[in-house]
């Protein structure tokens, strides 16, 4: 399983529910990754998509405590044990886990691959993604050249678990 993710200079992720900013080409590149995949997120993060609906072109799958949640389009879960049962009918590297908080720390242990853009900047933010570069558990395997949109510069980063 893998996951994918924006995070400023302190791995900040998000601040009051939303994204720390919008970069049209780390849209592109999350896009050109998951497009015919599986992506797994929280009811939160599904709310903060255009109209709230799932992404087109993939397989979604909302992880949610709440019972009563339907989503046209995708399939909702509510738990962790439930979610990995879903996913053994796909192809691991198939699988995505896109957000938000709580997701990405309840399902990292799961992941393999992390697909990280790399924000040179710090955000005021109250949502944090954990810091790969100190966990002795994950390594840097690939890293772009830096980026620039406007005034921010930021890196496509590949980190990987270690064997």
């Amino acid at each position: 399983m893998k996951l994918i993710v924006a995070a400023d200079s302190n791995w900040a992720i998000g601040n009051r529910g939303e994204l720390l900013v919008r970069i049209p080409k780390d849209r592109k590149v999350f896009q050109n990754e998951t497009m015919g995949k599986v992506v797994v997120m929280g009811h939160k993060t599904l709310e903060k998509l255009p109209q709230g609906q799932p992404h087109a072109g993939c397989i979604n799958i909302v992880l949610s405590k709440d019972e009563n949640l339907r989503v046209k389009g995708a399939k909702v879960l509510h738990s962790v044990p439930e979610l990995l049962e879903e996913i053994k009918k796909y192809n691991s590297e198939d699988v995505y886990i896109t957000g938000g908080e709580s997701i990405y720390k309840e399902l990292i242990r799961y992941c393999d691959t992390a697909h990280v853009t790399k924000i040179d900047h710090v955000y005021e933010a109250d949502a944090y993604f954990p810091d790969l570069d100190k966990d002795p558990g994950w390594e840097l395997t690939e890293e772009s050249d830096e980026e620039t949109y406007f005034d921010l510069e930021y890196r496509f980063l590949k980190y990987e678990r270690k064997k």
